[in-house]
């Protein structure tokens, strides 16, 4: 099968969403090669002023924290809405507009955040304890919010005094912190938050080195350096454009001809070629998510509706499902397609977790006879057809035609139905999909790669699943504090999603991104962000 696959296609194949980042720093050996995460810019190196141009291979979703999902607005969310806290390098949760680590009472049921003080909004407006209270507030509340299921059981957020946040829950809540580290955490402006309200992308206002400028739909974005920013002498760009030029090939040469200063999820043919120029630098690290299909089981009436059953046998019968499953040869994928540069996925839980365990690594294996008995076992005539929806950028068509040639062995005649980025992931959201191929850019705590996509009540379950008993162990670790136990219960999941298949975990992607020298600074932590908003061209 790997030489089928190494002939049907020339070049290499990327997911079509959200590459991660690993949860080391520094510059690490891993699986796939050796870590390089870049380095602070020394100020003394670094000219001041310029515009950065990022060539991105995906239009970000919507520049609102409390809905968007893809990776690449949480690139734009870096440079110009700051977090209560942020990943270091070091996979390790630090403060950013906090001044501390929260406050956790002994019963775990209220946290206490204090705040930086003297921090000002783009518009002008005071950063304090009631702007932290309307965005979580609003990421609970919102029509449509990815962060809803994110930020857990909280009742209440308390305002002792400007600079003081207290946070209430009916039960406690393990990984809220971590979440905090993310768009949850993002502080948006209240000013703009009321005037905008739902269409608060369309201007966003938060505290950041940059704000938001201008956005050319399906070409560009660009962000301005903000006199305001409390820090505003370590900001050394003028500007950063975000072009989006969703061809790998395209990226890479932009990069080279120096139209481009940074070129994010290079192909994985192109990085070594990328490696030997001497005017590049290629940041990259294993991803602590995962790229997979998720299986429309329930989502018939759209994300947020009541679960209603499609009427396929993929959706009805979790055979089939495992059946998908093991026409599924990762191997070959890794090896034929990805260089052998990414790595081998059956579970949400990277293997580089804290919370990773030899039950959470179970990989079934590549098995198209079997699958083609468990298709004969649940009546399904074969070759079953089903269409698979992905984006429709060079790379994720050719990991499409690999899966595609690949499941026929198992039974299955895979039709292959691209689209635009923008317009799958509202295509994922109202349900109108049997397959979707796509892929999550990994969080530290487990939670967050797992309970959003497969809980009943996640905020992007998708694939409409729901099961009692998926959903108590994911409560159980949830709530516990202790490590070990989170880890046998994180194991349990990933054994009962094995059975039922909602999202087949294909495999996680190295995240490969070519920064010229020309520019100092860049940084890749681990989660997946390319940072950018410190940096500078060298002198």
């Amino acid at each position: 099968m790997v030489g089928v696959i190494a002939l049907a296609l020339v070049g290499t194949a990327c997911s079509p969403v959200e590459p991660a980042s690993n949860d080391g720093g520094g510059e690490t050996q891993s699986a796939g090669g050796q870590d390089v995460f870049g380095d602070p810019a020394d100020p003394a190196a670094v000219k001041q002023g310029g515009t950065l141009t990022v060539a991105l291979s995906a239009d970000p979703d919507k520049l609102d924290p409390s809905l968007s999902r893809s990776l690449y607005s949480r690139y734009v969310f870096h440079t110009m809405c700051e977090k209560l806290y942020d990943l270091g390098p070091d996979a390790k949760v630090v403060p950013q507009l906090a001044t501390a680590l929260p406050t956790i009472s002994a019963d775990g049921l209220s946290l206490t955040i204090p705040l930086k003080q003297g921090v000002k909004f783009a518009d002008g407006g005071t950063m304090d304890s009631n702007a932290v209270k309307i965005s979580i507030e609003r990421g609970l509340t919102i029509a449509g919010s990815g962060r809803k299921s994110e930020l857990g059981p909280i009742t209440s957020i308390e305002t002792p005094d400007p600079n003081t946040v207290v946070i209430k829950l009916s039960k406690p809540f393990a990984p809220l912190t971590a979440a905090l580290a993310d768009r949850a955490g993002m502080v948006l402006s209240p000013a703009a938050v009321s005037k905008l309200g739902a269409n608060f992308s369309n201007a966003p206002v938060c505290v950041g080195p940059f704000k938001f400028a201008s956005r050319v739909a399906q070409n560009s974005i660009k962000v301005v350096k903000d006199p305001l920013y409390y820090d505003a002498a370590k900001v050394h760009l003028d500007a950063i454009e975000y072009r989006i030029i969703t061809d790998s090939s395209i990226r890479s040469a932009n990069l080279k001809s120096g139209d481009a200063q940074i070129a994010d999820s290079l192909s994985t043919q192109d990085a070594p070629q990328l490696q030997k120029d001497s005017t590049m630098t290629v940041l990259q690290s294993q991803s602590l998510g995962y790229q997979g299909l998720t299986i429309n089981v329930a989502n018939a009436n759209g994300i947020g509706k009541p679960l209603k059953q499609l009427d396929t046998p993929i959706a009805k019968d979790p055979r089939v499902r495992q059946a998908l499953a093991l026409s599924i040869d990762r191997e070959a994928l890794v090896k034929s397609i990805f260089n052998g540069l990414n790595t081998v996925a059956c579970s949400p839980v990277s293997p580089k977790s804290e919370f990773t365990s030899d039950a959470a690594q179970v990989c079934p294996p590549h098995d198209p006879a079997k699958a083609k008995q468990l298709l004969a076992d649940a009546g399904v005539p074969t070759p079953y057809k089903v269409s698979m929806i992905t984006s429709n950028n060079p790379d994720s068509l050719r990991l499409a035609q690999a899966l595609q040639a690949m499941v026929k062995d198992g039974g299955f005649e895979l039709e292959i139905k691209p689209v635009e980025y923008a317009s799958l992931l509202d295509q994922q959201d109202r349900g109108e999909f049997e397959l979707l191929q796509l892929g999550w850019s990994g969080r530290v705590d487990p939670d967050a790669n797992i309970y959003n996509f497969v809980g009943s009540e996640g905020s992007q379950n998708v694939a409409g699943y729901s099961s009692p008993d998926v959903d108590k162990l994911l409560t159980d670790a949830r709530q516990s504090t202790d490590k070990a136990q989170r880890i046998k219960l994180y194991g349990d999941v990933v054994g009962k999603l094995q059975e039922d298949d909602p999202l087949i975990y294909m495999y996680r992607q190295r995240n490969l991104t070519g920064v010229s020298k020309k520019l100092l600074g860049v940084q890749t932590f681990p989660d997946g962000v390319i940072r950018t908003a410190f940096a500078g061209f060298a002198k």
